[in-house]
């Protein structure tokens, strides 16, 4: 009863964050409750007291609880893949030319069991290749967990400057993901955990490894050297597949990579609160007013007709049937702002202004008097999912924890701990709660995760080490707005590893196809990066041809 009456009041003023009575307040109240008194007597001091200890902690947990069941720390992370989707418009086709091909990739490179094999789909382009004779250089972007052609035509800086590299350009797709699904549809591929369980990073790289070998043999390209592209979890691969295959890539360029988001590397709280403080940043203001918002969320849920005064609130589809799903949705928006918070308009998930983020806070901050804190928030997330004008009602996500192929490699060794910090985040706290995100793993597939053996496979502990005396010719690239930075490389560890930091960049805005509008430490970062590239190159001829002279 003292719970529920204390968050009664609180919940009457939702522009406030839901806070905990002081001693003060919980003496008078029991004392009130017990004696009908509103001062309580000495000698009853520390018997209340003690009961005040006790009613404490109880209300604490469960107010804690309260605000982070709007927030679990089991959702997947959010990288891009969920918004990636065939590409059928012909004018990217006329933009980006390449010719879609298909290999034959055993279903489990480490067993020698007669499994059946797959399609791998690959995107090749070869128009400005110099070939075998010039040791023209094979580009090979690490396909993402999406859609292949998506990530072609949105890593625009390859095909910028394949011509003056004299490059071929292979973009190969991800097992599991567009249309290299094992077991001949994605219905059977995904069908359980048995099916599912050659969907890994490990078999990923080595269908590159297979596939690029293969190529280089049928095209009597063996001396051709390789360079590695990739970003976000395509980079993530491309500095693993250095690492785990330098005799196939004389280097890669590894675009905001968060090789380093595993076990107590870093923080877990410090993806939300990148996110946080890019809001932060652009208005205080806005900030307090989405910190604020959870509260008035979860109140207005808890009344009477409340789910369907939010889903007319937020212009959805369909009528909520709980809180959870409006908020992963507002969850979604704000974390996808800070990645994509690039200084010009982009349509890469969504159609948005130049410094969205800025235009966001602009809604909120700027709606007509009188406005609720909900409808501040629609306004401000309406310039992410609607910025067109286009959409007259939102469809959330029917299933967050759905048979997804992301989903999969997260609750399997892809185990990123997220948390959010009560002082600094905007969102709601709560901490990493493994239990909770290995239960949850459980009832969706039926896999128990493996949160070190990432770590295992491919390093990350003590990182400066490894990478400075067994690593070499890698690229990590990082805009310090994009919430992945935090988990990647962020120094340069020797002459060969370097990390070409922006701050002002997000989301690996340096594979995005150059533009007018391009600022000019973009147009340097690149400048760099190309530079690099092609010492990396120039140094594997000289090597190629002192071995053949000898």
């Amino acid at each position: 009863n003292i719970i529920q009456t204390w968050t009664r009041i609180e919940s009457d003023n939702p522009t406030s964050v839901l806070r905990l009575p002081s001693e003060s307040e919980l003496l008078n109240y029991h004392t009130k409750q017990l004696t009908g008194r509103d001062d309580p007597p000495k000698m009853a001091s520390s018997t209340v007291s003690f009961i005040i200890i006790i009613i404490t902690t109880v209300l604490l947990s469960s107010l804690s609880s309260q605000l982070s069941d709007l927030f679990p720390s089991n959702n997947p992370p959010p990288f891009l893949g969920k918004h990636s989707h065939p590409i059928k418009q012909p004018n990217h086709h006329q933009l980006y030319r390449y010719e879609t091909r298909y290999f034959s990739q055993p279903l489990d490179h480490f067993s020698f069991l007669d499994l059946p094999r797959f399609r791998q789909r690959y995107l090749i382009n070869t128009e400005h290749w110099v070939g075998p004779s010039r040791s023209g250089p094979i580009f090979l972007y690490c396909g993402n967990e999406g859609d292949i052609e998506w990530f072609a035509v949105n890593t625009g800086f390859v095909w910028d400057i394949a011509p003056r590299f004299g490059a071929m350009i292979l973009f190969p797709e991800h097992r599991y993901y567009g249309d290299s699904m094992p077991f001949g549809s994605k219905e059977e591929a995904y069908r359980n955990a048995t099916t599912l369980s050659y969907l890994t990073a490990e078999q990923a790289l080595a269908d590159f490894a297979v596939l690029i070998t293969d190529l280089k043999k049928n095209l009597s390209a063996e001396g051709c050297p390789v360079v590695l592209f990739g970003g976000s979890y395509g980079g993530m691969l491309a500095a693993w597949m250095r690492l785990k295959y330098p005799h196939i890539a004389v280097g890669a360029l590894a675009s905001s990579a968060p090789i380093l988001q595993f076990e107590d590397i870093v923080p877990p709280e410090t993806f939300y609160n990148i996110v946080s403080n890019s809001f932060k940043r652009e208005s205080s203001s806005c900030f307090d007013t989405i910190k604020n918002s959870w509260n008035a969320l979860r109140s207005e849920g808890q009344k009477e007709d409340g789910l369907k005064q939010l889903s007319k609130t937020f212009h959805l589809c369909r009528e909520l049937t709980s809180v959870q799903g409006l908020s992963d949705w507002l969850d979604s928006a704000y974390s996808y702002l800070a990645m994509v918070n690039y200084p010009y308009p982009s349509n890469f998930l969504m159609p948005l202004p130049g410094h969205p983020i800025r235009e966001v806070c602009k809604k909120i901050d700027g709606s007509p008097a009188g406005s609720s804190i909900l409808e501040r928030i629609f306004n401000g997330v309406s310039v992410y999912y609607n910025y067109t004008g286009e959409v007259d009602c939102f469809q959330l996500d029917d299933d967050p924890h759905g048979m997804d192929g992301w989903n999969w490699q997260a609750c399997t060794e892809m185990v990123m701990p997220m948390s959010s910090d009560q002082n600094t985040s905007m969102f709601p706290a709560y901490d990493w709660d493994y239990s909770a995100f290995r239960e949850g793993c459980q009832r969706d597939f039926q896999v128990t995760p493996r949160p070190r053996w990432i770590t295992t496979e491919f390093g990350g502990h003590d990182i400066e080490h490894v990478l400075k005396f067994f690593g070499s010719n890698i690229i990590f690239s990082n805009g310090l707005l994009d919430p992945w930075s935090g988990g990647s490389v962020l120094k340069n560890i020797s002459e060969t590893i370097i990390a070409l930091i922006t701050k002002e960049g997000a989301h690996h805005i340096d594979l995005r196809a150059s533009s007018t509008e391009d600022p000019d430490w973009l147009v340097e970062q690149r400048a760099n990066e190309i530079k690099l590239i092609q010492g990396w190159i120039d140094n594997y001829r000289k090597k190629m041809k002192a071995t053949f002279e000898i």
